[in-house]
C-alpha cells in the first residue's frame, strides 16, 4: 500500500524510545521527513542514529519536554521551518505515575493533567495552522492507552486523562473535518516497552511473585497469547496518520491483541 507519505513533514513527540521511536522509524521507512523530539538529548541522538541506519532517512531532532508549553511551541515551529510546514503530528508522552485514587494529592493530579492531556492540547493547538495549510490536508494521531475503553487497575491518572484525550479526539474530528484534517487515537494494550516491564516489575514486588511468572500470566490474558511489539503498534499508528487514510477520523483504534472485551 502506498501511504502517501513520501516527502511529507511529520513531527513525532516523545520519540527517543518506545512507541514513539517505533512510529518515527515507520514514518522514515515510508519516506517522510521526520522530526523526532524528546527531553533526553542523549537518547534523542541515539534514536536519530538508529533510525538513519535502519532506513537511510535521517530524522531531524529537537529537544522537547511535553509538559512545557514553551518547549512545545518551539518544537513545532522548528519542525515546520525545517521541512517547510507540517503534514502530520503524533502526540505522545510517557505514562503518568501508577497508583490509585488515594495516592495522589492536588499536585499529583495536576502533573498527570499537564503531562497526559494538556500536552496533547498544546501540540495540536500549535500545529493546527500548519496542518490546515497542508496541501493534502493534515493528520493527527494521539497515542493513548487501552484505558480509553477499559480502566486499568492502579493507573487512575492514565485512566482519567487518556479518556480525556479520546474525548478531545472525537470533538476535534467534527471541528476539523471541513479543513480536511483527520484526527484519531491509537490505543496500545500490552506492548513490549520499558513502561510495560516497569509495571510488571512493580506488580511482582507487590505480590512477591517472580517477574517471569507475572509476565507469563500477563501474556496468557491476551487472546493472541503474547505481548505485542512496538513495530506492530507503529504500523497501525502510521496508517491512521498517513494519506492512505482518507476516511477514518474521530476513532480510537485498539492495538491490544484482543484483550479489551468491550464492544
Amino acid at each position: 500500500m502506498n501511504m502517501g507519505l513520501q516527502g511529507k513533514s511529520v513531527l513525532v513527540a516523545a520519540s527517543s524510545k518506545g512507541l514513539g521511536k517505533a512510529i518515527a522509524l515507520e514514518y522514515a521507512r515510508e519516506g517522510a521527513r521526520v522530526t523526532i523530539a524528546s527531553r533526553d538529548e542523549a537518547q534523542l541522538a541515539a534514536a536519530r542514529g538508529e533510525i538513519a541506519a535502519a532506513t537511510g532517512n535521517e530524522p531531524h531532532a529537537v529537544r522537547l519536554d511535553v509538559s512545557s508549553a514553551d518547549d512545545i511551541a518551539a518544537a513545532v515551529r522548528e519542525a515546520a521551518e525545517r521541512h517547510g510546514g507540517l503534514d502530520a503530528i503524533v502526540t505522545n508522552a510517557g505514562g503518568p505515575p501508577h497508583g490509585g485514587f488515594g495516592d495522589f494529592d492536588d499536585a499529583g493530579w495536576q502533573g498527570g493533567f499537564e503531562l497526559t492531556l494538556m500536552s496533547v492540547v498544546r501540540l495540536i493547538r500549535e500545529a493546527l495552522p500548519h496542518l490546515r495549510a497542508a496541501s493534502d490536508g493534515g493528520r493527527i494521531v494521539n497515542v493513548a492507552s487501552m484505558s480509553v475503553k477499559e480502566p486499568i487497575p492502579n493507573l487512575i491518572l492514565s485512566n482519567v486523562f487518556r479518556a480525556g484525550v479520546q474525548a478531545l479526539t472525537k470533538s476535534l474530528s467534527l471541528e476539523l473535518a471541513p479543513d480536511r484534517v483527520l484526527i484519531n487515537t491509537v490505543a496500545p494494550g500490552r506492548i513490549g516497552t520499558d513502561r510495560l516491564l516497569d509495571l510488571d516489575r512493580r506488580k511482582a514486588e507487590a505480590t512477591g511473585l517472580p517477574l517471569e511468572e507475572i509476565m507469563r500470566a500477563s501474556a496468557a490474558e491476551i487472546p493472541l497469547g503474547r505481548v505485542g511489539t512496538p513495530e506492530e503498534f507503529a504500523r497501525a499508528a502510521v496508517f491512521l496518520g498517513s494519506f492512505a487514510n482518507t476516511y477514518v477520523t474521530g476513532q480510537a483504534l485498539l492495538v491490544d491483541g484482543g484483550i479489551v472485551r468491550g464492544l
